[in-house]
């Protein structure tokens, strides 16, 4: 790669010190005993550091949702048949998934990516065609991507930060949809955290005792094929994560170095976060995460980000929706933090 398609390793800036001092001595100063409001009081001197304001807000939200075939499902490490992520896409295009109705109900921006499905889905209204092939390559037998590929999924990651920049974007939310994804992110995870397949591989979309077998089976093939290049994050996302992942990654460090905040779904999301903190030092200091999912290597891919979700509600859905779930909690921790009075406006007694 070339000084400029490097751009991705560049390190991000550090968030506000000064706002985030500010914002603590205004909790601080809130009518209620000191902590009293828990994550809410920390999620939103977080924001207010990131935002570089001592009241943050998060009113302006931008949805990007990623979506890609992966050559690995060949392998039988999905309940669904591959046609599902087309099909899918038309979904989203409609508004008829998950993550429109949340979107909508958030009166979030969407916006949809294809990045390169098995079955063409031609234009569609809603739907931007970006397409870097028909699904990645099988990476049980070969690298998921090629090396142009991979550099053209972190920059299509990276335009659309650009675009909710434009849109004067607040916090930014990136979702993904890609039957066989989840293997991609358990490969990618244990690859950048020197896992066991058998501890990060999950069930997917439904599979049961005998799938999960064939995950872990094809997760170990792949890992031990590309061994010699997965010590450099870029080689293991090329070799063994997928055009969505990628994307997703991209749009993570281009968010950090833009000074956007980013509120990271579940185990996919989580696996391109953990595969930007690598790629990009300081990145890791733009996330906030919104949930621990479902999935049975999230809570392992969390530990290894030093994160604490906020919330547990047993989602799996993926799309970004459990994400958008969680916005509503970033906008009331906002309004605490910029709404209550002070002991001095209310004439109340501080503590002694």
């Amino acid at each position: 790669m070339n000084e400029e398609s490097a751009w991705f390793t560049a390190p991000a800036p550090r968030y506000d010190a000064s706002a985030e001092r500010s914002a603590r001595e205004r909790q601080d100063m809130l009518t209620k005993p000191p902590g009293s409001l828990g994550q809410l009081e920390t999620v939103a001197i977080r924001l207010a550091a990131l935002q570089g304001r001592a009241q943050p807000c998060v009113d302006r939200v931008y949805i990007s949702v990623f979506a890609a075939d992966h050559g690995v499902a060949r392998e039988g490490v999905s309940a669904f048949p591959q046609a599902v992520t087309a099909e899918m896409v038309k979904n989203f295009a409609r508004g008829g998934a998950a993550i429109c109705v949340l979107a909508s109900a958030l009166d979030a921006s969407l916006e949809i990516v294809d990045l390169g499905t098995v079955a063409e889905i031609g234009a569609r209204a809603n739907v931007r065609r970006q397409r870097l092939g028909a699904g990645t390559a099988n990476m049980t037998i070969e690298p998921a991507m090629s090396e142009a590929q991979l550099v053209a999924a972190l920059q299509l990651g990276r335009d659309s930060v650009e675009r909710a920049l434009t849109c004067g974007a607040q916090l930014f939310i990136g979702g993904e949809m890609g039957i066989g994804n989840t293997t991609a992110a358990a490969a990618l995870a244990c690859a950048l955290m020197g896992a066991s397949p058998a501890t990060l591989a999950g069930r997917g979309t439904g599979l049961d005792d005998e799938g999960v077998a064939r995950k872990v089976r094809a997760i170990e093939r792949a890992l031990t094929l590309h061994e010699a290049r997965l010590a450099d994050p870029a080689q293991a996302l090329r070799c063994v994560g997928g055009f969505e992942i990628a994307a997703l990654a991209g749009a993570y460090i281009a968010c950090a170095h833009n000074g956007l905040p980013v509120l990271v779904d579940g185990f996919i999301a989580s696996a391109a976060a953990l595969a930007a903190s690598r790629l990009c030092a300081g990145a890791g200091e733009w996330f906030l995460f919104a949930h621990r999912s479902a999935e049975a290597g999230h809570a392992r891919v969390l530990e290894a980000l030093n994160a604490q979700p906020l919330l547990d509600l047993g989602l799996r859905l993926g799309e970004g929706s459990g994400a958008a779930v969680a916005v509503p909690l970033l906008r009331l921790a906002c309004a605490l933090h910029n709404r209550m009075a002070t002991f001095a406006e209310a004439g109340v007694s501080g503590k002694l």
